[in-house]
C-alpha cells in the first residue's frame, strides 16, 4: 500500500535497533508489525475514520431498491436487481452524473479526511495504526463483500444432496439441543437407503443447474453495469446431465 511504502525508510531506521519506543504513546515496538502493546487512541483514530463513499451505481442501486420493493413486495432481491440494472443502463448521461459526480465529490472528502487524521499522528504511529486498519479490513472483507452481493442479487450457490437433507431434516428432529439434532440428522443421513439417497442427489444436480443458469444471467448483468469484478475468471460448464460443478 502506499501509506507502507512512504513509510518504509521509517521500518528501516527502527529495523537497525530491532526495537523502538513508540514515539507517540511509549509502548515497545517489535519489527515487523508485532506490538506488546497497543494503545487507547488506537480506537479513537480507527473510530474517526470514514468509511469509502458508494460507487455511482451501488449509490443509485440502493436509492432505488427500497421504490422497486414497494412495487413488487413479492420479486425476488435478484429480479429487483436486474429491472434496476436495466434501469441504470437506459438511465441517460446526464442523469448518470448526477450520481458519478457525487461519488467522486464524496471520495475527495473521504481522502481529506483521512488524510487530516494522519496528519495527526507520528510516523511510528501511522505505522501501527496502518497494521491495525489492515487487521480489521481482512476481517470484514468477506462480510463487506457478502452483503454487497447479497445487494446486487448474485444467486445462492447450489446445496449438496446432504446439504439438502439436512435442510428438510433438521426442523423435524425432536432432540433439545440444534447439536444433538444434527448429530440425528447425520445418522438418518447415513441409515438411508441408496434410493432414497437419490432423491437428494438429483435435487443436488437439479440446484446445480438451476445456480449456473442464474449465474450466467447475472454475470451477464454485472458485465452490463461495469462490475467486471465480479465475474468468475473461469466458468465450468456442466455436462447435460448435471453431474459436475457450475
Amino acid at each position: 500500500m502506499a501509506l507502507l511504502r512512504s513509510m518504509w525508510g521509517v521500518l528501516s531506521a527502527l529495523g537497525r535497533s530491532g526495537a523502538e519506543l513508540c514515539a507517540g504513546c511509549g509502548s515497545r515496538l517489535r519489527l515487523p508489525f508485532s506490538f506488546v502493546y497497543v494503545p487507547k487512541w488506537f480506537s479513537s483514530a480507527l473510530a474517526s475514520y470514514p468509511k469509502k463513499p458508494l460507487t455511482s451505481y451501488l449509490r443509485f442501486s440502493k436509492e432505488q431498491l427500497p421504490i422497486f420493493k414497494a412495487q413488487n413486495p413479492d420479486a425476488k432481491n435478484s429480479e429487483l436487481i436486474k429491472k434496476i440494472a436495466e434501469l441504470w443502463r437506459e438511465l441517460p448521461d446526464s442523469e448518470k452524473k448526477i450520481y458519478e459526480d457525487a461519488y467522486r465529490a464524496d471520495w475527495q472528502a473521504y481522502k481529506e479526511e483521512v488524510n487530516r487524521i494522519q496528519e495527526q499522528l507520528t510516523p511510528s504511529q501511522m505505522i501501527s495504526l496502518e497494521k491495525e486498519i489492515m487487521q480489521k479490513r481482512l476481517k470484514k472483507k468477506a462480510l463487506i463483500k457478502k452483503r454487497e452481493l447479497t445487494m446486487l442479487g448474485k444467486p445462492k450457490r447450489p446445496r449438496s444432496a446432504y446439504n439438502i437433507f439436512v435442510s428438510e431434516s433438521f426442523q423435524e428432529a425432536k432432540d433439545s439441543s440444534s447439536q444433538a439434532k444434527l448429530k440425528t440428522v447425520n445418522e438418518n443421513w447415513k441409515n438411508l437407503s441408496s434410493s432414497q439417497k437419490q432423491v437428494y442427489i438429483q435435487l443436488a444436480k437439479d440446484d446445480k443447474i438451476r445456480y449456473y443458469n442464474e449465474m450466467k444471467s447475472w454475470e451477464e448483468q454485472m458485465i452490463e453495469v461495469g462490475r467486471n469484478d465480479l465475474i468468475r475468471r473461469k466458468i465450468k460448464h456442466p455436462p447435460k446431465d448435471g453431474t459436475e460443478e457450475c
